[in-house]
């Protein structure tokens, strides 16, 4: 992955680079605000770690900026503000994930995977399919065996994720960032319950369970085949 990396701490940004680029990735580094959003603007990166207390103009500036200019990169914001009105700023601005200082580069380089696994963010599907379950990101509309199922937002987006990721599991802390925004443990079983629910129309009238629940981690879709 192209990554820019913006942060003014140099030793930090040494830290962060050698790690990245021993794992393949390749780093341009910004040391400024206005260097990050030149940088953000006029190449293209596949993600752009951000520090929010840049010189010259902040991460959540250079973020609305960036998402007002059209430019949709991913970029996780890397913070020393760790109350939880900070990260809801961070992400109502535009981020799509919030990693407070100091942090383990283990921590970072999960978090940079999470978000790679979502795709290419200028050609995101518009359409999923799984047997007879169909779903139109576009019209948002769910069918299956060509019957309409009226979901809710939150589960519109919990199925969303779940067909994106086929047979892969998905991690109730994955869909908490994901679906939620959240990036800490709210300490309910939210996700659960929005499952639960789900499920119960896209099985209505005896239709097979087509989410399998994986104990202790998460759910993920039955194969598409006997769907």
């Amino acid at each position: 992955m192209k990554i820019l990396l913006a942060e003014d701490d140099i030793e930090m940004a040494e830290f962060v680079a050698r790690g990245l680029d021993e794992l393949g990735h390749n780093v341009v580094r910004a040391t400024s605000g206005v260097d990050a959003l030149h940088l953000a603007t006029t190449e293209p990166f596949d993600l752009a770690l951000v520090d929010r207390m840049l010189p010259g103009m902040d991460g959540i500036a250079i973020l609305r900026r960036l998402r007002a200019a059209q430019i949709e990169t991913p970029v996780l914001l890397l913070t020393a503000l760790g109350r939880i009105e900070d990260r809801v700023e961070g992400l109502d601005a535009g981020a799509d994930d919030y990693l407070v200082k100091p942090f383990a580069f283990s921590e970072l380089a999960a978090r940079i995977n999470a978000i790679a696994r979502r795709g290419p963010i200028n050609s995101p599907a518009t359409r999923y399919e799984c047997g007879a379950l169909s779903m139109d990101l576009l019209r948002r509309e769910v069918r299956r065996d060509g019957d309409v199922i009226l979901l809710q937002p939150r589960e519109f987006r919990l199925l969303e994720e779940l067909l994106r990721n086929g047979e892969r599991p998905v991690t109730r802390t994955m869909l908490l960032e994901r679906v939620w925004g959240f990036h800490f443990d709210p300490q309910t079983n939210i996700v659960d319950t929005h499952i639960s629910r789900m499920r119960a129309k896209l099985n209505e009238g005896g239709r097979p369970d087509m989410i399998e629940t994986i104990r202790g981690v998460g759910y993920r879709m039955r194969p598409c085949d006997k769907a």
